[in-house]
């Protein structure tokens, strides 16, 4: 039979929320790590400003691409939806099997190991402490977000507002403060002509997290005019605050004061305010890597959730929470798999570095496909109204994807083992497919009104 609403499934974020959630997922730990290792592949304070600038541009493409798509076929699947209407059902549960084992669990366990070890330096607790405090973390906010989705919003907008008062004050203590005297030149090779590829994937690895708006097109009032304004809105406060982060650290630092330093906000505000200034980035981090920890588990259980409505032994995973409005079962599901994936970090040298490996190539594989997705559903349904149209069509997501395409081969060419391991595990989900339901036509719901007659099913 045709999928329905589940219940709970109401409109009940505001552009407001849905803006706070994206800017929490983004602006998270990663800020605080990358800007040394980018400083590392560049020859020039102003190449340096230049990435993050060209790393912002790549994230608002990425964001006029995907406001077209949302706002044409608002759904809480987010890219699952997409991926289906555009390839048919199975690409879709392929990719919502690779988000619930690899993609979204994997950065869970990432953000979670990085509280852990922050934690842990505060507070020991043994050579295992940092994945103890991980998956402590990891249970709890799962908990927050069980209980419903009201008291995994408030969370978010709570830590959030702390996460962005602490980086409004490092970006006002750099461009306020005097520049210290230049680091001496370290002994550096000459730079190579990767090096501003390395660069890239630095930054666009710190913007990350944006295309998770897309999952909460369910649950916004108004989607289809709100969601473009939610994906703009964000993306574009994120591009200014890192640029501005980026130009304070460097004011203070200088670019090689930026490559010796493997704690660079830390050190920028040691020097401009004192060991007060040191503790405020602490707290800072901690606030971080909550504000991303539980934004990334509010988003990632929705397409667990659109997944079961697709199979039928998946079917308990896709019901919702009537009281607390929000997908109880698909939630505890994605808890435990991050639970088993802090388990296997904790085994191997840097938990953290682990889920990089283990999430990239599969998230950037299929990134490029809900690039792809839009000249196909462009082309397959002509007669639909779009409420947002991408500008620059097709040059727009044409860079788009050739970016995705560049990310994908970058992954596989510089990460591990832990690479093949997450493409084994996508590829073990095979057999899912076996259990799809045969009626697979679109709900006339999540067309735009009127344009029901329109809908087309997908293969």
């Amino acid at each position: 039979m045709p999928h329905t609403q589940s219940p709970g499934r109401e409109p009940t974020l505001s552009v407001f929320d849905a803006v706070v959630i994206l800017v929490g997922i983004v602006v998270g730990i990663g800020i605080f790590r990358t800007p040394s290792l980018v400083a590392a592949h560049v020859e020039s304070e102003a190449a340096f400003i230049a990435v993050w600038v060209a790393g912002g541009a790549v994230t608002l493409v990425g964001a006029l691409c995907y406001a077209e798509l949302a706002a044409a076929h608002p759904h809480a699947g987010g890219e699952y939806h997409f991926l289906s209407r555009a390839y048919g059902r199975p690409v879709a549960m392929l990719f919502g099997w690779a988000r619930g084992t690899v993609i979204q669990t994997g950065a869970i366990a990432g953000v979670a190991f990085v509280l852990g070890d922050y934690a842990a330096h505060a507070l020991p607790a043994g050579p295992h402490g940092p994945a103890l405090y991980a998956a402590l973390a990891v249970i709890v906010l799962t908990g927050v977000n069980v209980a419903g989705t009201f008291q995994g919003k408030t969370l978010q907008i709570a830590v959030t507002i702390l996460e962005i008062a602490a980086i409004l004050a490092i970006i006002a203590f750099g461009l306020s403060g005097t520049a210290t005297p230049p680091v001496p030149p370290a002994e550096t090779a000459p730079a190579q002509a990767a090096g501003l590829g390395m660069a890239m994937i630095f930054v666009l690895l710190t913007y990350g997290g944006w295309n998770e708006a897309s999952y909460l097109t369910g649950e916004l009032r108004d989607a289809q005019r709100s969601i473009p304004r939610v994906l703009l809105a964000g993306t574009a406060f994120i591009v200014a605050l890192y640029v501005l982060v980026n130009l304070a650290l460097l004011m203070v630092l200088g670019l090689e004061g930026l490559r010796a330093s493997p704690a660079v906000a830390a050190d920028m505000m040691q020097r401009v305010a004192g060991p007060a200034g040191a503790g405020l980035v602490t707290a800072a981090i901690v606030v971080a890597a909550v504000s991303t920890l539980n934004a990334t588990i509010f988003t990632g259980a929705r397409t667990c959730a659109a997944m079961a409505e697709d199979i039928t032994v998946l079917a308990r995973l896709g019901r919702w929470s009537g009281r607390g409005r929000t997908p109880a079962n698909g939630l505890l599901a994605q808890g435990a798999i991050a639970l088993a994936l802090v388990g296997l970090g904790a085994v191997t040298q840097d938990g953290f570095r682990a889920m990089v490996d283990y999430t990239a190539p599969v998230f950037w594989a299929f990134l490029l496909l809900v690039g792809i997705a839009l000249f196909v559903l462009r082309r397959r349904e002509p007669r639909r109204v779009l409420p947002y149209r991408v500008p620059l069509y097709p040059l727009t997501p044409l860079l788009f994807c050739l970016t995705c395409l560049y990310m994908l081969h970058a992954s596989i060419a510089y990460t591990g083992m832990g690479a093949l391991a997450g493409l084994a595990v996508v590829a073990a989900g095979t057999p899912l497919l076996l259990f799809r339901r045969r009626e697979e036509r679109e709900p006339a719901a999540t067309l735009p009104a009127g344009k029901a007659a329109l809908s087309r099913p997908t293969r």
